[in-house]
C-alpha cells in the first residue's frame, strides 16, 4: 500500500464537505459532528498530533486547539445536550477554517 496522494486527499475531503456544506445552512446543529469527523480524519491523514498538546507549536497548536474546542461543542450535540446556537455556530467556523487551512496546504502553489 502506497503514501496516499495529497490531490485524492484534498479531492475526498472536498468532496465530503460540498455534500455536508448544506446540512450546516439547514440544520447546523445536526451537520456539526459530521463536519467535526471529516476535519479529524483530514488532521489524521495530514499528521497531526491531536492528543498531545505539549508536543505541538505554533500555527499547528492553534489548528489543534481550535478543533478540539470545536470537537467538544460536536461531542455535546451528539450527546444530546442543550447547545447554545452561538456555539454551534462558532464550531462550525472554527472547523471550517481548520478544513480551509488544511486545504491551503496541500494546493499547489
Amino acid at each position: 500500500m502506497g503514501i496516499p496522494e495529497p490531490g485524492l486527499d484534498l479531492h475526498d475531503w472536498e468532496s465530503q464537505f460540498a455534500s455536508i456544506e448544506p446540512d450546516l445552512r439547514d440544520d447546523p446543529e445536526q451537520a456539526l459532528p459530521e463536519l467535526a469527523d471529516l476535519v479529524r480524519q483530514a488532521l489524521e491523514e495530514r499528521g497531526y498530533e491531536r492528543q498531545d498538546p505539549v508536543e505541538l507549536e505554533g500555527e499547528e497548536r492553534e489548528i489543534v486547539d481550535s478543533y478540539r474546542a470545536a470537537r467538544e461543542t460536536a461531542d455535546r450535540v451528539d450527546a444530546a445536550e442543550e447547545v447554545d446556537p452561538g456555539d454551534v455556530a462558532d464550531a462550525i467556523n472554527s472547523l471550517r477554517a481548520v478544513f480551509d487551512t488544511l486545504v491551503v496546504e496541500l494546493s499547489p502553489p
